[in-house]
């Protein structure tokens, strides 16, 4: 019987000190990765083929033509030769009127490949140039 209640301790105080060690790392590890705090992007007018580029403050709601643009995360990849730019963008089409659909973009887009999460509108193309500070 002694020889159980030691192993069933010998168990118990092995799980006690990989649970500490996990918190204890998961305590000092590096802090996330921050969202920076301006993203450019370019918009295509394809009626008229006029391509602008845009600045948009992080978090802040942007008006251009009959688009509202808000940026709620922009991203650099720190750990890559080649890094990638991503955002988090929600756009919403001021001319609708329609309430049943808000956004008629609300989604992550990537710098590197616009085709994964296109943006898709009649009138504008919108796309992820880069992110800073």
């Amino acid at each position: 019987m002694l020889k159980k209640n030691i192993k069933v301790g010998k168990v118990n105080l092995i799980f006690i000190i990989s649970f500490s060690f996990l918190l204890i790392n998961n305590i000092f590890a590096d802090t996330p990765i921050k969202s920076e705090k301006i993203a450019e992007l370019s918009v295509l007018d394809k009626v008229s083929s006029k391509n602008t580029n845009i600045k948009i403050q992080v978090g802040k709601e942007f008006s251009f033509q009959n688009l509202s643009i808000k940026v709620l995360k922009c991203y650099n990849s720190e750990f890559d030769d080649d890094p990638e730019v991503t955002a988090y963008i929600q756009v919403k089409d001021t001319t609708m009127t329609n309430n049943d659909k808000v956004f008629i973009f609300n989604d992550w887009t990537f710098a590197s490949s616009p085709s994964i999460r296109p943006f898709d509108h009649p009138v504008y193309d919108v796309w992820l140039k880069k992110c800073f500070s």
